[in-house]
């Protein structure tokens, strides 16, 4: 068996062009969905997401709002800028990359987001109405993990799901989606003892601790459909959680690092956008 590869660049491109799609039709009647991008300080890292995001936004016509503030930027400042944003009707969702340099309290920087412009989907009120059930801006990666595995016509209802990791950012939400999508579902993490003894149960297995290739194929049931969220720079290039050629032999389906779920979070940003924008019009449910 030699796993067939779940490729997030086509999936994005797919779901991109149906944006673009909508976001015309949406300026026919007036109305431009506009992003707002804050990036404090000049990590390599987080200046090439941001690029990549605005450039798009620009693909499908979304306006955006770039705010480049210096790395010794002050709380409260970035607090004003975030309220003016609030208050912006230009502006349909608002995004702080993250990292933030120490100085700043990233929770309560998340916070001052207006949930209905939080189109991370990181807002406390979000991820509360996310567990409970009730239409909410859902973190892009979880939510392209989600929208990959659709595309596939993977079935998660019935299956069990081994989610590595319990980040605000990825595993918390997406087990939250797996629940609602029928999955039974564990939950694995740093403190887990014998972790393999998990992930071997795995029907669909998703890793996402930042940990290079740690998943091996001796940890993959033979069948399983795998989801490699992790990005891992190493010298010989960015690798994921997982040790894919090896574990491409025993599995069914498999993400790569890069192009796979990578993809699928922009674009599920630039969704969640237009959702935003929808919303505001009063054209249906928040984050719906």
């Amino acid at each position: 068996m030699r796993a067939e590869i779940l490729d997030g660049r086509k999936v994005a491109a797919q779901v991109k062009a149906a944006l673009k799609e909508e976001v015309t039709q949406l300026k026919g009647r007036g109305l431009t969905p506009g992003l707002a991008v804050i990036l404090v300080g000049d990590d390599p890292a987080s200046q090439v997401y941001v690029g990549n995001k605005e450039k798009a936004c620009r693909a499908v016509g979304i306006a955006s709002f770039p705010h480049r503030l210096p790395a010794a930027t002050g709380e409260e400042h970035l607090l004003q800028l975030i309220g003016r944003l609030n208050a912006d009707p230009a502006v349909h969702g608002i995004l702080v990359q993250l990292p933030l340099p120490r100085q700043l309290d990233a929770n309560r920087v998340i916070q001052a987001i207006d949930p209905a412009k939080d189109v991370d989907g990181f807002h406390p009120v979000n991820a509360g109405r996310l567990a409970a059930g009730l239409p909410a801006f859902v973190p892009c990666t979880p939510q392209g993990v989600m929208h990959l595995l659709a595309a596939y016509n993977i079935p998660v209802a019935g299956r069990h799901a081994v989610v590595v990791g319990r980040s605000n950012i990825v595993g918390k939400p997406l087990v939250q989606l797996l629940l609602a999508a029928d999955a039974t579902v564990t939950v694995c993490h740093s403190k887990t003892r014998d972790l393999a003894a998990f992930t071997r149960t795995a029907d669909i297995l998703v890793a996402a601790v930042g940990r290079p290739r740690l998943i091996t194929r001796d940890m993959v049931k033979p069948g399983a459909v795998v989801v490699d969220v992790g990005i891992n720079r190493l010298p010989e290039g960015l690798v994921g959680d997982v040790d894919f050629e090896a574990v491409r032999e025993v599995a069914r389906y498999i993400t790569p690092v890069p192009g796979g779920v990578g993809p699928l979070t922009i674009a599920m940003l630039l969704k969640n956008t237009l959702a935003a924008a929808l919303a505001g019009r009063g054209g249906g449910p928040r984050g719906e």
